[in-house]
């Protein structure tokens, strides 16, 4: 009984809807069928959703309705299953793209694609298409379609309102049009492996609303751009793996509202880890490794507090960890100083480090007492560094594993100063502490 009756509610919701909004541009309704059917031919369209899409539709077919002209048309596109939560029409692996995609969606405002082009010997050439976008698009993803080619030049035009452009893993090629003022809407732009190349255009600074700039995975070379520094708005910069080289920007400073800054793997080199890292308060993630910035590890911590993930692995770095990271980068989950020419001990601060989930010192020429006790497992990686040693009761509180493979310390490994409550306490001989314990009899009357 409880089942008719849910079912009669449903059924008069659908009528309900029916009679209350407007129908679907028939046009645009011919023109869904046509292109679900070139997606994936093995699933009847028209038998599963007979009526209308706006009122029954595969999940990624979203509508909106124009109450003054009586009709509806059809407003995101979603393509390709993602996961039971977004179980958007699933593509087949010989999925091709429908012209009436490009052509008959005038009020379309997001187009999305997830691993639905994935021909490894013939690339789909979108050169002929690209110029009929709709103006009304906002939203253009594209994600993990390698058959999917086309310039990076043809696909901006026309597209005065976009606001996110997420091109990942696809065959885009060519460069960053030097000329892109009409695109002032977008806030995000994700480029990430595609085949991109040349020179940055400074162009780029001029989209003021930008959040998140992502060009990693391409074939970007020279210079990053100074005026990068003007984008104020910008919570995320990534343009790792590329072959940037020069000086990374001091005007990068300006980006204060910054969160997650990855410049590794380029050909940054010789200028050392740059000092504006420090005048960026609201940094949480900074990966610099694979370039030869070599130098030393600066003081620039006391303003990094909500630092939770840090990569400094493989620049060059030479001299002492200093005892200020322990001190103030409190939040760390991981931190990465593995193959570099650090040497000196690992300084007792890093003991207060009680978040972390792995910390990589591989590769260094590190000496000393560990000053670890609460790390287990491969989370702690120290191989490589001849000059350390652990402590014959850590070894056992961990059971081997990796601090099995240090040398126990001796007397002569540990060093003169050990923490005690965050207090350095200085460690004196005998003649010292009797000394001492004179001068307090003297001034004290004891």
């Amino acid at each position: 009984m409880g089942l008719l009756l849910l079912r009669i509610a449903l059924l008069s919701t659908v009528f309900l809807l029916s009679q209350q909004q407007p129908p679907l541009d028939t046009g645009e309704q011919e023109a869904v069928y046509e292109v679900l059917n070139s997606l994936n031919p093995t699933i009847p369209w028209r038998t599963l959703f007979p009526d209308d899409l706006c009122l029954s539709a595969p999940h990624g077919v979203v509508c909106d309705w124009d109450t003054t002209q009586q009709i509806a048309h059809v407003v995101e596109l979603s393509f390709g299953y993602v996961s039971d939560e977004t179980p958007n029409p699933p593509c087949s692996l010989n999925a091709t793209l429908n012209p009436l995609l490009f052509t008959s969606f005038n009020y379309l405002r997001k187009l999305f694609f997830y691993k639905c082009f994935n021909h490894t010997t013939t690339p789909l050439s979108l050169v002929s298409l690209l110029p009929s976008f709709p103006p009304t698009l906002e939203e253009l993803v594209f994600i993990d379609n390698p058959s999917l080619v086309a310039p990076f030049t043809h696909l901006l035009s026309n597209l005065t309102s976009l606001r996110r452009l997420v091109l990942i893993g696809n065959g885009f090629h060519g460069e960053v049009p030097r000329h892109i003022g009409g695109l002032v809407n977008l806030e995000e732009v994700t480029l990430s492996r595609n085949h991109l190349g040349g020179e940055v255009s400074p162009s780029l600074a001029m989209l003021k609303n930008l959040k998140v700039l992502d060009l990693s995975e391409n074939e970007f070379e020279g210079c990053v751009p100074e005026s990068l520094g003007n984008l104020t708005e910008l919570l995320k910069l990534d343009m790792s793996y590329n072959g940037f080289g020069c000086k990374i920007p001091e005007s990068l400073r300006n980006l204060q509202k910054l969160e997650f800054l990855d410049l590794s793997f380029n050909s940054f080199g010789n200028f050392g880890v740059p000092l504006f890292l420090g005048e960026i308060p609201r940094l949480k993630e900074v990966y610099l490794s694979g370039n030869s910035l070599s130098g030393k590890i600066p003081e620039i911590w006391e303003n990094l507090g909500g630092v939770i993930k840090m990569g400094f692995s493989d620049m060059g770095l030479v001299g002492n960890i200093p005892a200020s990271m322990g001190v103030y980068l409190r939040n760390l989950s991981y931190l990465g100083l593995d193959n570099n020419m650090l040497e000196g001990p690992v300084p007792e601060e890093f003991a207060l480090l009680e978040f972390a989930d792995e910390i990589n010192l591989e590769n260094n020429n590190l000496s000393g007492r560990i000053p670890f006790s609460n790390k287990v497992g491969g989370k702690l990686k120290l191989g490589g560094n001849r000059g350390l040693c652990v402590d014959n009761k850590f070894r056992c509180i961990q059971n081997g594993g990796i601090l099995g493979q240090l040398k126990p310390c001796k007397k002569a490994d540990v060093p003169d100063a050990v923490l005690f409550n965050g207090v350095s306490l200085m460690l004196f001989d005998p003649l010292m502490l009797v000394m001492s314990l004179g001068l307090l009899f003297v001034f004290t009357g004891f």
